[in-house]
């Protein structure tokens, strides 16, 4: 294989990468939109249900390292259609089988499909040259978009009194369409090194670049957690603690998808004028912590709302895949085993978060909010850790630079000139 790809080939294996996480934006949530049909079918209640898709956890925690070493040993595409491959016999199986323990292995799978279509695609756009952190970020608005299409789909088979396997064997098919899309794309050579990261951080001490490894591991960690602690727990504090009527309260979680999906568009175009990925982390995680922060303790509707809308833009707008993107030019002889080490500990918050904020809710949700301002927090800390730990020069220089820096962080061409940033 040769890294120089034509753009037609360029343009198919992005579409067929794409597809994929349109599909498991749809996965994410296809068991959770089908409780109540699933429970019938099973004749389980909607308890036993919910044991079922802790499965998908399971798989991704189990699977997300040994896929990353995978992916560096035997290639990209081997991952990505082992993914593909993974969740088609996910929605095959699901909606035709009655054991439970079966059905908790397909869930499970569908926990190695996502582990083994990240090990395999995040490292394929930074392969591919460009804009890589933008393409990887563009990642999140497939899944969003996903996530937007299913309950429509679902709401339209109810509405036709349908069978609920539909939406199954939907996405479904759509998986064996793009799987005639893949097969057919050149992926990039393996291990290509982006030669701009490595001069602009050639002077960089094998220190720093330690130290800025050990936080993005740690911002894996809470970039995870405070979308999930957020998502889980927004409507419940609005209602219980702030006074907002049942309509206001689900109305918060979403405006934040809203702004998710915002974020996505609003990172992918500052990234493809070439703003710095640390400068940009530092940035929004700042942001995010004001957003967060105000939510927790504002009692008036228009200020929650606005909040929640930019907390949804600046956390779950793709700064998780740009930290990511960093990670894995620093390391461009290991991007799958980096891609899976990344995602394991955003498989960890996964686990804990749910433990400890349903610990800290039985005496206040105040106590759980309090708790997402805390990891925000810490998130922020090491991201700009990070963003002095790879550049050059003393820490006061580096200060001095980033501050300049972020306060130009709309403007691409400025931020974009290599030369100042060195």
């Amino acid at each position: 294989m040769t890294n120089t790809l034509t753009k037609s080939n360029k343009r198919r294996l992005s579409i067929a990468l794409y597809l994929n996480y349109l599909v498991h934006g749809i996965g994410l949530i296809i068991l959770t939109q089908n409780m109540q049909e699933l429970g019938h079918f099973w004749n389980v209640p909607i308890a036993t249900v919910s044991y079922v898709i802790s499965g998908i956890g399971i798989g991704k925690l189990i699977a997300y390292f040994l896929f990353g070493y995978l992916s560096d040993r035997f290639g990209r595409k081997q991952l990505v259609l082992t993914g593909a491959l993974s969740y088609m016999v996910f929605f095959l199986g699901v909606p035709f089988t009655t054991n439970i323990a079966v059905a908790y292995l397909f869930a499970i799978i569908a926990g190695i499909a996502n582990s083994a279509l990240d090990s395999g695609t995040y490292p394929t756009f930074v392969e591919m040259g460009g804009s890589s952190s933008a393409s990887n970020v563009f990642i999140k608005a497939f899944m969003s978009l996903g996530e937007f299409v299913l309950p429509l789909a679902i709401a339209l088979i109810e509405a036709k009194s349908l069978w609920f396997g539909w939406s199954f064997i939907g996405t479904l098919l759509v998986l064996v369409a793009n799987l005639f899309i893949l097969r057919g794309a050149k992926f990039p050579e393996m291990n290509h090194v982006d030669e701009a990261f490595v001069e602009e951080h050639e002077n960089v001490s094998k220190f720093r670049k330690i130290i800025a490894t050990i936080s993005l591991a740690i911002y894996g960690y809470t970039t995870m957690a405070i979308m999930i602690l957020f998502t889980q727990w927004i409507s419940m504090f609005a209602t219980n603690n702030l006074g907002y009527s049942s309509l206001v309260s689900h109305g918060l979680l979403s405006l934040y998808s809203i702004g998710s999906i915002t974020g996505v568009i609003l990172n992918f175009i500052l990234l493809k004028f070439s703003i710095s990925e640390t400068k940009l982390l530092v940035a929004m995680n700042a942001l995010s912590l004001l957003a967060i922060f105000t939510v927790s303790h504002s009692s008036t509707i228009l200020i929650t709302s606005i909040t929640a809308f930019l907390f949804g833009v600046t956390a779950a707008g793709g700064v998780m895949q740009v930290a990511l993107n960093v990670l894995l030019k620093m390391y461009p002889m290991h991007k799958g085993i980096i891609t899976g080490t990344y995602f394991t500990f955003g498989s960890i918050a996964t686990f804990t978060i749910p433990i400890v904020t349903g610990w800290l809710s039985k005496t206040n949700i105040q106590l759980v909010m309090n708790f997402d301002v805390m990891i925000e927090l810490v998130g922020t800390i090491v991201v700009i850790l990070t963003a002095v730990s790879l550049t050059s020069g003393t820490v006061r220089e580096t200060v001095s630079h980033m501050v300049s820096g972020l306060m130009h962080v709309g403007a691409p061409a400025a931020s974009g000139d290599r030369s100042k940033d060195n």
